[in-house]
């Protein structure tokens, strides 16, 4: 058994080729396009995305993706009251990319303040797409309270849909409280992964879809770098931690569509014009690395590890601001950096392939 196995592997990797490699020698930005919004995620998440060499930034042969205070930047005061932060840009390198939620201006107001961190968020989006393949990213995740650090992938130009009609794969996602409970998602030993996918908002069918692992023996993802991967063909979907066989999500779609997965009545079918059963996964996605804080949809528990903000509130990332005494002297300066050393993708040759097995 253990021969054919063997065979089975070496197989697919003899089928397919590298496509695309980053070692960060240097920050390439040809390949790495910055978002550039205060929108937070369309989770009106508290971090705001710039393209400067504070948040992003490589050395050492690493990405570092690093979340410092606006107020940095910009000041105490105006982060507060009385500024207007306006992303909308005036050259292309400095163009807002994202403009719903307000994303390219906010104004502060005593009340509402403008966002009160920055990060970095990189894409893939103007240089490199996939459909089919295989993608792996070694980084070393932060440690740090409401940190949400992603690698994840977007379909390049929606043939279905707006999200999350189209599809959304999330390779890995985690948060970065120590301590936070299992039970609602664990922290920076803990990791998920996700398909996003549904006629709309509403009929998103992500619980279907979703797997969440741990290290053994109390280890973080946090204290070294590991290895997070993503197989996708026509007929299997999953990903892994540091080797093909340590799976964590996996979903055939070889012979049940999504349509029929979902079980939705009172929605049109999106893909009832795909022939092709992994609809919507059946179109090139592009690859996203970013590091966001906080939000409002749920990722963080009302009432979980003394969330300082609730959803609720019309003023959540204030809240949050307002609370920096219980989460920002945790932050320490080099464990709260994302950071990526690798990302390599390899494409199929062919869409018919086998799934690969072990």
């Amino acid at each position: 058994m253990k021969s054919v196995g063997l065979f089975i592997v070496l197989l697919a990797v003899c089928s397919s080729k590298l496509v695309f490699e980053d070692n960060f020698t240097t920050f390439n930005m040809n390949t790495w396009r910055h978002d550039i919004t205060l929108a937070g995620g369309g989770n009106w998440e508290f971090q705001l995305y710039d393209n400067n060499r504070s948040t992003t930034f490589v050395t050492n042969n690493t990405l570092h993706i690093r979340p410092l205070l606006t107020s940095n930047k910009i000041g105490e005061q105006a982060v507060r009251a009385g500024y207007t932060y306006d992303v909308w840009g005036g050259a292309p390198a400095d163009y807002c990319t994202q403009n719903n939620f307000y994303g390219c201006s906010r104004t502060s107001d005593g009340n509402h303040y403008i966002n009160p961190i920055m990060s970095g968020k990189v894409t893939t989006v103007n240089s490199f797409k996939l459909k089919y393949g295989r993608v792996e990213v070694k980084a070393k995740l932060p440690k740090g309270d409401w940190l949400w650090p992603a690698i994840w992938m977007l379909p390049v130009h929606n043939e279905y849909g707006e999200w999350p009609a189209s599809g959304e794969i999330d390779i890995m996602e985690s948060r970065g409280n120590v301590g936070y409970p299992q039970a609602f998602g664990g922290g920076p030993e803990t990791i998920g992964s996700t398909l996003h996918w549904g006629s709309d908002y509403f009929t998103n069918q992500y619980v279907k879809t979703h797997k969440e692992y741990s290290l053994p023996g109390g280890k973080s993802f946090a204290d070294d770098f590991h290895t997070f991967g993503l197989y996708w063909d026509n007929k299997t979907l999953y990903t892994y931690v540091d080797n093909d066989t340590n799976r964590v999500l996996v979903v055939d779609h070889s012979n049940t569509s999504y349509w029929e997965r979902s079980g939705i009545t009172d929605r049109e079918n999106p893909w009832q014009y795909s022939k092709n059963k992994n609809a919507p996964f059946d179109t090139e996605f592009y690859l996203i690395l970013n590091l966001a804080v906080g939000g409002t949809a749920g990722y963080f528990k009302d009432g979980v590890a003394g969330k300082p903000w609730s959803d609720t509130s019309q003023r959540a990332s204030s809240e949050f601001y307002d609370n920096k005494g219980q989460w920002y002297n945790g932050w320490n300066a080099n464990d709260s950096i994302f950071r990526i050393s690798s990302v390599k993708v390899w494409d199929l040759l062919g869409e018919e392939l086998e799934p690969v097995t072990i």
